[in-house]
Formats: C-alpha cells, sequence, structure tokens
C-alpha cells in the first residue's frame, strides 16, 4: 500500500484528488494540507510514502516545502502537481529533491502512474516540462547560469572509475535496470553503487546526482569516463 499526502491550496482539488485515489486498491490517502507548514505537520504525523505538492501555497510555498522535507525526510518522495510550468520553479523543485512535476491537466490514470513509478524509485516528469528540464541541463551543461550544485573536491577525487561509469549513466537520465544492463551489474549492484556515490558527495538524492553529472562531464578527475 503506497501512502500519499495531498498537499493544495484549493479545497475542491484536494478533496476531488483524495476521492480519486482511495478509490484505487493499492493507494491509500493519510491526509491533505492547504499549505506548506501544515504538510510538515501531516508527514510528522503519517509518514506518507509520497507527496503530492502545489507550488503556489499561502504560509509556505511547495518549493521550500519540498526542501524542508527532503531534507529532513530524505526517504518521501515528491510530485509537483501544478498549474505553473515556469523555469524556476522546476529547476528549484528539482534541485530540492522532488522526483516529479506533472501539470494538473494530466489524467488519473498518468497522475496514479507517476506515483507508482516514483515510488519504485524512478522519476516522472510532464512531457511539457522535460522540455525545460532538458534545456536547464543542457544550459548546466555550456556552464551558463546560477545552476550549479557544490560537491567538495575531495570527496570527488575520491571517486572510482566504476561510480564514474554510474554517475555517467545517471547523468544520462538511465533507471537503474538500464544502467545494469548497460553496464552488466546486478540491479542491487547498481543500487549499492548509488548508495555509496550519494554519500561520498553528500547528494540528497539521484535527481542531484543527475543534475552534478551533467555539470561534470567535461571534469579532468572522471579519468575519461565521463
Amino acid at each position: 500500500m503506497i501512502k500519499v499526502l495531498i498537499a493544495d491550496d484549493q479545497e475542491l482539488i484536494r478533496q476531488s484528488l483524495k476521492i480519486v485515489l482511495e478509490g484505487r486498491e493499492n493507494l491509500e490517502v493519510t491526509g491533505t494540507a492547504e499549505n506548506g507548514q501544515e504538510v510538515i505537520r501531516c508527514v510528522r504525523q503519517t509518514q506518507p510514502d509520497i507527496i503530492l505538492m502545489d507550488i503556489r501555497m499561502p504560509k509556505m510555498d511547495g518549493v521550500q516545502c519540498t526542501k524542508i522535507i527532503k531534507e529532513n525526510h530524505p526517504e518521501i518522495k515528491i510530485i509537483i502537481l501544478t498549474t505553473f510550468d515556469d523555469d524556476e520553479f522546476v529547476y528549484d523543485a528539482l534541485k530540492y529533491g522532488a522526483s516529479g512535476y506533472l501539470l494538473k491537466g494530466v489524467s488519473m490514470d498518468d497522475l496514479v502512474e507517476a506515483i507508482e513509478t516514483v515510488y519504485s524509485g524512478k522519476a516522472m516528469i510532464n512531457p511539457d516540462v522535460a522540455v525545460k528540464v532538458v534545456r536547464l541541463f543542457s544550459q548546466m551543461a555550456r556552464g551558463e547560469g546560477d545552476y550549479s550544485i557544490q560537491v567538495d573536491d575531495k570527496a570527488v577525487s575520491e571517486l572510482t572509475k566504476a561510480e564514474w561509469k554510474i554517475i555517467r549513466e545517471v547523468g544520462k537520465g538511465a533507471s537503474n535496470k538500464e544502467i545494469a544492463e548497460t553496464l552488466f551489474l546486478s540491479e542491487g549492484t547498481v543500487r549499492n553503487y548509488l548508495s555509496t556515490i550519494l554519500n561520498k558527495l553528500q547528494l540528497r538524492d539521484r535527481t542531484q546526482l543527475a543534475i552534478w553529472a551533467v555539470q561534470s562531464q567535461n571534469r579532468p578527475s572522471a579519468d575519461g569516463v565521463l
């Protein structure tokens, strides 16, 4: 059973989503919240697996709330569900650890699929938003804009060639299964590598690693692997 928390400042949307999601046998709605402060309180009480997070909410918006939740509960997955696809919101939400970014026009079947996908450890981004993400990644690769994720140089120097190979695949957006097939490893081994890499680099999650991987593709410390 996947436990879901719904955060939106509009009661109609909160209740509509609650009714639809509770009708799915593998989903349980643990609560609803109308702003980021309520989300934090609900998380402490119910420990959801997934948060459907609106961006523009009073008292504390979805981006700031995402940052706080991921800092304190990195295991909780967050899907941004909003009517806005502004570049700044897209980047900040992903930077702070959101695993999905969907526009509210998405169908309920697609929303449920996104919840299941994110719960499994993958990312889910609306196609319209994905174009913006690709552009942002391209800008980062060219060193344009203030999009950097900082990692300690000493930690980078301690990465092995095998770990750089994993990082390269993450930067391409590959799933654990795809990485395993490409590098002839088991999915369990890939998961272990990723855990080690995130700990070494002190990155919060796979999304931050993917962003950093794009920034780092020409680093000499990659020993020609990236």
